[in-house]
């Protein structure tokens, strides 16, 4: 989104890996992992990816639409591309311009970013018949882990502990509430291809599973395309925790501890941190290991997000995998020390992750708070407008800022 910026506070205390960063760009401005790398995205994290490939000695193509010519990540990028109309469909989400402009600018790799087309395994697909890298996970895992029933199934499959509930799609109202009934109230229905809080109803009793059938299937279908839903037990007091994977083409995958997402709003995450004050030693360590079994299960390689639902006694529940860079990475980076974009960038180039297991250090807590363009005095509508006055914390050895703004930009409807 054009108008997130994110803020990462750390604990005053000096970041592991820091060495490792210095000695891995020198080896990286002698021989560039890729000569040019285009982002098929926009705002914050498209200027985030930028940082990254100037510091490894990459060039950088930014793609935008007649709505962004004035973004920030076309201002920070090498080069950029027009690639169509103001509405994303017409835009970032066309995967033929993306090639289009690859081929133009001679990008020898693109970043998703997060969003638009991150998990669509037809991109993967498209870049590879170009000849072009994507630097994300391959069509398999961006199709295993994308749909909700079929990643649940593959966790089970895997060890990985899951919510009890009915994971095939639904036909209808009434057998959702002989589902219902039988899992125990209360339940959530969720749709399968779903994602950002839509096609999700919470239901305490049989009149309002019903209910919440019709509406999740209505917006599941007008969202996503897709009016499959399932139901699965409904977690009460729960914490969304959330484990932070790499892995590499070569069989190695690891664990780079959580984050606590549950302060949100409408299903979407405001504040997160790293680590989590709930978890003790032993279910971190129990859910780090889950995360990469399923991982492992799918040959995942990139950066990954495995999800859970944790309880008041801090059982945890598989809730969905992210194939893709996240919004809240920063807070793993300050407490790690490395770099999550780098990572991914030389995983693509078939390299080996550098560390293993025990080499991901756990230093110091950070938290990021995400700020929104949206008017708190109109239940957090979506505000658009000139940013008429913006003020960033400064950025320092423990403050971070990631943004796509700036003072006097325009934050359009798109």
């Amino acid at each position: 989104m054009a108008a997130r910026k994110k803020v990462a506070k750390a604990a005053p205390k000096k970041v592991a890996g820091k060495s490792r960063a210095k000695s891995a760009d020198a080896a990286a401005v002698a021989k560039p992992l890729f000569d040019k790398i285009l982002i098929a995205n926009r705002g914050e994290i498209a200027c985030r990816v930028i940082r990254t490939c100037k510091r490894l000695g990459i060039k950088t193509v930014a793609v935008y639409s007649e709505a962004d010519a004035d973004a920030l990540h076309v201002r920070q990028a090498d080069e950029k591309v027009l690639i169509g109309p103001a509405p994303s469909a017409q835009s970032y989400l066309q995967i033929d311009k993306i090639v289009a402009a690859c081929k133009k600018t001679g990008a020898q790799a693109v970043h998703p970013g997060y969003g638009f087309l991150s998990e669509k395994q037809e991109f993967q697909k498209a870049l590879a018949k170009a000849g072009i890298v994507f630097i994300g996970p391959d069509a398999l895992a961006i199709h295993a882990m994308g749909d909700k029933i079929e990643s649940k199934k593959l966790a089970q499959k895997a060890g990985v502990s899951t919510v009890p509930g009915y994971l095939a799609a639904i036909p209808n109202a009434d057998q959702a509430v002989k589902i219902a009934q039988k899992i125990g109230y209360p339940v959530m229905i969720k749709a399968s291809a779903g994602g950002g809080g839509k096609g999700m109803r919470i239901a305490y009793n049989d009149a309002e599973c019903h209910e919440g059938f019709g509406s999740a299937t209505n917006e599941a279908k007008a969202s996503f395309a897709d009016d499959r839903v399932f139901i699965e037990k409904y977690i009460e007091e729960p914490r969304h925790i959330e484990i932070q994977l790499i892995g590499d083409s070569h069989g190695n995958c690891l664990y780079l501890w959580e984050r606590e997402c549950s302060i949100q709003r409408r299903h979407q995450k405001v504040i997160e941190e790293a680590p989590s004050p709930f978890l003790d030693a032993k279910t971190r360590k129990a859910m780090g290991e889950q995360a990469v079994a399923l991982a492992k299960a799918v040959k995942y390689k990139s950066a990954g997000t495995v999800e859970f639902i944790v309880d008041k006694h801090r059982k945890f529940y598989f809730l969905e995998m992210n194939t893709r860079l996240q919004v809240e990475h920063p807070v793993t980076e300050l407490i790690t020390g490395l770099d999550l974009v780098e990572l991914m960038i030389r995983v693509a180039a078939k390299e080996k992750l550098p560390l293993a297991q025990k080499d991901v250090k756990l230093e110091g807590w950070a938290v990021e708070a995400r700020v929104y363009a949206e008017d708190p005095f109109r239940n957090f509508l979506p505000s658009t407008g000139r940013l008429v006055r913006y003020r960033e914390p400064v950025p320092g050895p423990d403050v971070r800022v990631d943004t796509g703004v700036y003072e006097g930009g325009e934050i359009s409807m798109f």
